[in-house]
């Protein structure tokens, strides 16, 4: 299986140069040369644990490692430092049930990913024989960066500089991030955006010059956003798994369609849910979920992607995104992976903040449904589900929820659905006991923690409770425009 650019054909490499490049050399994505169709039965699927699914999807993809590299890789990520020994257990609330991917070390579905990816990365390097370190440059909306830290803190030939807004991402989020201990760990707040910290970092990657230097002193630039097709694949599992785990409860029989609904910021976590269908996993609808910040519900709907628009801070931080970077992906699939086209594309995005696509790409769009929820919506969908159910759900998890009851009221589509629960609530407590109670408004995060334990019967993570008192370790605060010469003081370059 080899992997190409998707702004240029020509450039070709294997599964572990993917991973350790992360980003292509003219700024384009690795996509696969074509998607493996799956090939273990959903029958043979129903009695193997996380483990053993993760091995039989992402051999299928990561084809020049070896069968003990990759089983290596699984061992060490998905271990003890998952809260469930299911490692993403389903849990039926109303009439959908919700895949709960954030049982892992920095209780975010991006663990499920991140866990894997420095193992992924550290034998990708041996087999290419790199003799650099390694710079993990990312920037992060909330929950990559912490759980990139957390997966790369302490790793041998490796450091990792986070790159998050300094007033973007939710309290929680941001002490899990500036505690982080690790001499090779790094993090930055910026005077911006989750997109400006996203385009500065692809700046730095694309720059030629900055590459020659850090080479020089020892150094290369890989990435643990979700450009990495290290990020994608392991996304693939769970959706995987959770089919064959409603086949083995008896919520859908083998072959049935199975709609899945995926809050949505850049664009990841929905795009390897298509990725498993065209694996030939039977799901029906892939419905894309927005907050305020609709871009994506917009080009849905049109056929036109607009980031010229206001940026809105919402309670579900880590979807205040603009530019989505993976839909570039699925843009090059639709047109007929073209190269030249996805970069026409490209280009109008970078240079005017906008592009269309031709009404022959929006038919090959007919998978994928999207709308938004605003927050109020949001709010209501958390606090109703909790009067009915006693189940609280997170912020991002709530706008899918909002989505799918508007979705099931436009089409009245029947199909069992699972949705994409992609943080635990305690990463938005505020935000969360608000929706529940209005009298909460206005206090801090880390003084709702017990309440919210009492309410939801469960247990305060760990992950939570080694922040409370924990010391800030970085208080670095950087503009836009500064942020390289910030990576070359940080390295001594």
């Amino acid at each position: 299986m080899l992997y190409v650019s998707t702004r240029n054909a020509e450039e070709k490499v294997t599964a572990s140069q993917a991973v350790l490049k992360g980003l292509a050399e003219n700024g384009g994505l690795f996509v696969p040369e074509q998607i493996p169709a799956l090939d273990v039965p959903v029958e043979k699927l129903i009695s193997m644990s996380y483990q053993e699914t993760a091995y039989e999807v992402m051999k299928l993809f990561l084809t020049d490692y070896t069968e003990d590299e990759l089983k290596t890789c699984i061992r060490n990520a998905y271990d003890g430092k998952f809260d469930t020994d299911e490692i993403a257990p389903l849990v039926k609330a109303q009439d959908v049930s919700y895949l709960e991917l954030f049982h892992g070390a920095t209780i975010a579905f991006k663990d499920m990913a991140l866990s894997i990816l420095p193992h992924l990365l550290i034998t990708a390097a041996r087999k290419n024989h790199v003799t650099n370190d390694i710079v993990i440059l990312t920037a992060t909306s909330g929950d990559t960066g912490k759980a990139a830290l957390a997966g790369f803190a302490g790793v041998q030939g490796t450091k990792i500089i986070v790159f998050y807004p300094k007033d973007g991402v939710s309290p929680i989020q941001q002490k899990q991030m500036v505690t982080q201990k690790g001499e090779n760990t790094f993090v930055v707040g910026i005077n911006g955006n989750f997109d400006q910290a996203q385009t500065g970092v692809k700046q730095m990657f694309s720059d030629a010059a900055l590459a020659k230097e850090l080479k020089e002193a020892g150094y290369q630039f890989s990435s643990a956003n979700s450009i990495n097709i290290g990020r994608l694949v392991p996304q693939i599992v769970y959706y995987v798994y959770a089919y064959a785990k409603m086949v083995k409860s008896g919520e859908i029989k083998d072959g049935e369609r199975l709609n899945v609904v995926v809050p949505t910021g850049n664009f990841g976590n929905i795009l390897a849910a298509f990725y498993a269908k065209n694996m030939g996993l039977p799901i029906g609808k892939l419905i894309c979920a927005s907050n305020e910040n609709k871009v994506l519900y917009d080009f849905f709907t049109t056929g036109t992607y607009d980031k010229n628009r206001e940026f809105i801070l919402t309670s579900s931080p880590s979807m205040d995104i603009l530019i989505s970077s993976n839909l570039e992906r699925l843009i090059y699939r639709i047109a007929g992976d073209s190269a030249a086209k996805n970069r026409e594309l490209m280009n109008a995005l970078k240079e005017r903040g906008t592009y269309k696509i031709t009404e022959e790409m929006r038919d090959q769009l007919v998978d994928f449904y999207g709308n938004y929820a605003s927050e109020e919506e949001t709010a209501e969908v958390i606090r109703k589900l909790y009067e009915d159910t006693g189940y609280i759900i997170d912020t991002h998890t709530a706008v899918a929820a909002a989505v799918y009851k508007k979705y099931q009221k436009e089409t009245g589509d029947k199909a069992k659905t699972i949705i994409a629960s992609t943080a635990s609530p305690y990463k938005f407590t505020r935000s969360v006991m608000t929706a529940l109670n209005a009298k909460y408004e206005g206090n801090p995060d880390f003084e709702l923690i017990d309440e919210l334990e009492v309410l939801s019967k469960v247990k305060v993570p760990q992950a939570i409770e080694e922040i409370r008192t924990a010391e800030v370790l970085h208080k670095t605060i950087c503009e836009v425009e500064d942020m390289e010469r910030v990576v070359k003081e940080f390295l001594g370059v």
